[in-house]
């Protein structure tokens, strides 16, 4: 009896091990061929996306958004563990006085995201979790998407007048906080050992996080950010790197940082960047504040930079919207573009009014991405290179093997095209495809052994294949 049983609990050990290896093998990790991007179930991915909520699983029209996504052939949302807009759950329960208890969970809150990860997961989207908002937690801000100035911190559960947990001597807090989230005055994200070490609230701080990896750990297609554009100490966001990894269940996790500071070269990005030890990959969303050829020539300087240790580099934010404070909606798209020529691994249209969200436009522009990559393996071309012209005109090229070019105008116009190195006989087939409406051009045929101009005609933001023939 006693052998059967140690054959019973070996065979179980077997299993499991196995499990926990085809797990490990179809999370999302850096791509083995080439570590600048991501794979996932096995195979490399170029992460797209857009939505209309940082927070998408607080919305009811959740699904019907991951559905428009991938139908273009969209792959990658932001979810922040937020809930200080109107209408959304708290992750706590309330006692029978109206006041919070951190102690007990609000289920339903779990629920939904659990629910999200599962609907993400079913469609083979990546989800980018940022764990702490500095917005959740501020005295008064104008926000964003209404314009109004709102108090998120009075209604905040670890707020002590809402809670049954702790008083406001205990908590170190104050009643209110009337500088902007972006000074960084708010206790809240000081309360590791290294800080203010303020066990009292920290530990409900801990108990958040591991009820949220009790859940994301099921998953094969969760990436971590510790918070949403911090202005926070260095030691804040390496202390929630250290703590997701210990309480991973010996799951290899992918954690970074986004930071407030829209310089990406400055020291503050470079806590990030020189540290992969401490974070896995770069979120560089920051750099999408970087207009024209600027955004360009910034985004390469880091490339360039990390090129010895490289990494994936996210853009989870990209703003602009002509309805918005946030710069334009033709930025918005010729940034992701740039994105993807450049060499990112992620990029995703901010929620409205930063961003243009879900709309016809992000879509065309993620659909047109994915119809180059039917012609273009943009994950296996060569380093980008800047074809932009002493005037200014923007254009952009990749190559694979002599074989394959890839030119990117963000702003239509011409561009001249170096074939004199290849072959005379060699010929070329040419077709244009715009973001505008993701639409294949007629091909025609190009001749090498020769300076070729390459004319858009009147399109704008759009890519020109040429493939051998």
């Amino acid at each position: 009896m006693q052998k059967q049983l140690i054959f019973i609990t070996f065979l179980l050990i077997y299993f499991n091990a196995l499990i926990f290896k085809a797990q490990s093998q179809s999370a999302i990790k850096p791509w083995s061929k080439n570590s600048s991007y991501w794979q996932f179930k096995g195979k490399p991915v170029l992460l797209l996306g857009a939505s209309n909520e940082d927070n998408l699983f607080q919305c009811d029209d959740m699904e019907a958004q991951l559905d428009r996504l991938a139908a273009v052939g969209g792959n990658y949302i932001r979810n922040v563990m937020s809930d200080r807009d109107e209408g959304n759950l708290r992750a706590f329960a309330k006692t029978a006085n109206g006041q919070y208890d951190l102690n007990n969970w609000n289920d339903t809150y779990w629920e939904k995201f659990q629910q999200m990860l599962e609907l993400t997961n079913e469609r083979n989207i990546i989800v980018q979790i940022e764990i702490w908002d500095r917005f959740d937690h501020s005295g008064e801000y104008k926000s964003e998407k209404s314009g109004k100035s709102i108090r998120p911190w009075q209604n905040d559960p670890f707020n002590p007048k809402n809670n049954i947990n702790y008083n406001y001597e205990e908590s170190k807090f104050k009643a209110s906080y009337s500088q902007h989230p972006g000074t960084n005055q708010q206790p809240f994200f000081f309360t590791i050992p290294a800080l203010n070490n303020n066990p009292t609230v920290l530990s409900y701080q801990k108990a958040f996080v591991k009820k949220l990896l009790s859940i994301s750990l099921i998953y094969p297609n969760v990436l971590y950010c510790i918070d949403n554009e911090t202005s926070g100490s260095e030691e804040w966001g390496a202390y929630w790197a250290q703590f997701i990894r210990k309480n991973s269940d010996g799951k290899k996790l992918y954690i970074t940082e986004m930071w407030d500071n829209w310089n990406v070269t400055s020291p503050t990005h470079k806590r990030t960047i020189d540290h992969p030890e401490v974070y896995d990959f770069i979120d560089l969303s920051q750099n999408s504040h970087n207009k024209g050829h600027k955004n360009w020539t910034i985004g390469s300087s880091i490339f360039s930079y990390i090129q010895k240790k490289a990494r994936p580099v996210n853009s989870t934010k990209v703003y602009g919207n002509d309805n918005g404070k946030w710069y334009s909606t033709e930025h918005a798209v010729q940034t992701v573009c740039r994105n993807i020529m450049q060499g990112f691994a992620s990029s995703r249209f901010h929620r409205p009014k930063g961003g243009i969200g879900i709309s016809k436009i992000s879509l065309n522009c993620i659909k047109t991405i994915r119809e180059v990559e039917k012609h273009v393996n943009l994950l296996e071309l060569d380093n980008p290179r800047d074809l932009t012209d002493e005037n200014g005109n923007e254009a952009y090229l990749r190559s694979w093997k002599g074989k394959k070019h890839l030119v990117y105008l963000p702003q239509g116009g011409q561009v001249k095209l170096d074939l004199t190195h290849k072959k005379k006989h060699r010929r070329y087939s040419l077709k244009w495809i715009s973001t505008d409406d993701a639409l294949w051009s007629s091909e025609i045929i190009i001749q090498g052994g020769e300076m070729v101009i390459l004319d858009a005609g009147d399109r704008r933001s759009c890519f020109a294949v040429l493939e051998k023939k």
